[in-house]
């Protein structure tokens, strides 16, 4: 199975399934007539064994022309797998018929080799019928395997083989009749018996057809997975950046389309954001194995053995659909104590805020036995877009907090200060320029301290917004 498949339209796909299934039909039934009337003719059971199976295969290629009529229906509110299964159902079919052909042939083949002797007459015409027979079941097998490979139809495909067997079967007929001649031309008595021996010969042709067969369309009734992709899917799903686990992988195939369902593990306190991206890369790596499968992502959260205490508070909240930031944790005398910020809906009310954060609070000690204590800061989260009354410029308080910024050693520059009244209060934002190897624990302190000077200095101003800036950033 390649990783890359062609597209075509189900219009194309329809009209020709249909017709190479059609012009089956009509090639099937006229062999099958000229090989009755050959056979009651000469009497010979193997032209007869090719007559029943080429009838079968009539029966089997007007149940294949139904079935790919069917199959090619979309999915609705009944069958919301699509209607595939026909095409499966179709060559099950196909191999009861095969078996109950070769019930036919072993028993009378048995009669006339034992019990009952049948006069023989070959003629050229039943030569003539049987290398015609040959002729078209080639160019049926071609055409039908042709279009069953194109659009990967097991019923199509069914049909294909059968009638490849049929070239093999009628040339051991072909090759009886002519030791029957040598027989009787040489007056060799067991060679008059070749007849019978040849329709044996034609029964386990299709014993060993319809036993191949059956295998292949009882797996896919009974949705067994095909042979080394469930492990060629895991291989690829297991290479996509953020997976933990490949947790379940299960594999279904209806007519000529797969399914695949699958479970994979990922991060605990992954956003969902990220889940579904990995859950798109582990689709696109099933398509590189099963193209145009139905695919479908179950993410399992996963606690990590790398998880340390605020790996672990996060996760307790994002579980609980909860937003917490600025989490610190300190050791005291032996005792853990860990301080967060906690941003809920401004319309809540003091009750129900403090009720969701002592839900929050106990959930972590739950899962976090270590921890002896836990402050939370509530904060209101934001659903309301404030307008601003005016952007004002103020050259004497700009000038008083740049000096103050100079007094920073770490401060390499501040630059695009905006002063703002939003609702009659005063809203400062700056960008600052730092070295660009700055830690990052260093820049969020320098940041704090920054804005605790800027309120010193200036304590009309209610909000304060910094933007630290690497060096490099600020020479382009």
């Amino acid at each position: 199975m390649s990783g890359t498949t062609a597209v075509y339209s189900p219009g194309s796909m329809r009209q020709e399934k249909r017709a190479v299934a059609g012009h089956s039909v009509l090639a099937a039934m006229a062999i099958t007539v000229l090989k009755v009337v050959v056979g009651v003719t000469t009497g010979s059971l193997g032209i007869l064994s090719e007559a029943a199976h080429s009838a079968l295969d009539l029966i089997a290629a007007i149940i294949t022309l139904l079935s790919v009529r069917v199959s090619d229906k979309p999915a609705d509110a009944d069958h919301q797998y699509g209607h595939g299964k026909v095409e499966n159902f179709s060559a099950f079919i196909e191999t009861g018929l095969l078996l109950l052909t070769c019930i036919w042939i072993v028993y009378e083949a048995i009669e006339r080799l034992f019990f009952l002797h049948v006069e023989i007459e070959p003629s050229i015409a039943a030569f003539a019928v049987m290398f015609f027979s040959m002729g078209v079941d080639f160019w049926r097998s071609r055409a039908l395997g042709r279009i069953a490979a194109k659009y990967d139809s097991q019923a199509l495909e069914a049909d294909a083989l059968h009638f490849s067997t049929d070239i093999w079967s009628s040339g051991v007929v072909v090759l009886g009749l002519l030791l029957v001649m040598l027989g009787r031309k040489f007056n060799i008595d067991w060679l008059r018996d070749s007849d019978p021996i040849a329709a044996l010969f034609v029964a386990g042709v299709v014993v060993s057809v319809s036993w191949r067969l059956a295998r292949r369309t009882i797996d896919a009734l009974l949705d067994a997975a095909p042979a080394g992709v469930r492990n060629r899917i895991i291989s690829a799903v297991s290479k996509v950046d953020g997976l933990l686990e490949v947790d379940r992988v299960r594999i279904r195939r209806a007519g000529n389309r797969y399914f695949a369902d699958l479970s994979i593990g990922l991060a605990r306190n992954v956003t969902f954001q990220r889940s579904e991206q990995v859950a798109d890369a582990v689709t696109v790596a099933v398509h590189n194995v099963l193209p145009d499968a139905d695919v479908i992502v179950h993410s399992i959260p996963r606690a990590m053995n790398t998880e340390n205490i605020f790996d672990k508070v996060r996760a307790v909240a994002t579980r609980q659909n909860f937003n917490v930031h600025d989490v610190s944790v300190q050791n005291l005398h032996g005792h853990l104590h860990v301080e967060q910020h906690l941003e809920l809906d401004e319309h809540l009310s003091l009750k129900e805020a403090h009720d969701r954060v002592t839900l929050l609070e106990s959930e972590i000690r739950s899962d976090v036995p270590e921890i002896s204590s836990i402050l939370t800061h509530i904060e209101s989260e934001p659903a309301t877009i404030e307008t601003g009354d005016e952007i004002l410029r103020d050259a004497r308080l700009e000038k008083r907090l740049k000096e103050i910024a100079s007094e920073f050693p770490e401060i390499l520059d501040m630059h695009d200060v905006q002063i703002k009244r939003v609702r009659g209060r005063l809203y400062v934002s700056c960008h600052c320029t730092m070295s660009d190897e700055l830690p990052l624990s260093r820049v969020h302190d320098i940041s704090t301290d920054l804005e605790i000077r800027f309120k010193q200095e200036a304590p009309e101003l209610f909000r304060v917004l910094i933007h630290p800036e690497p060096s490099t950033d600020n020479r382009r």
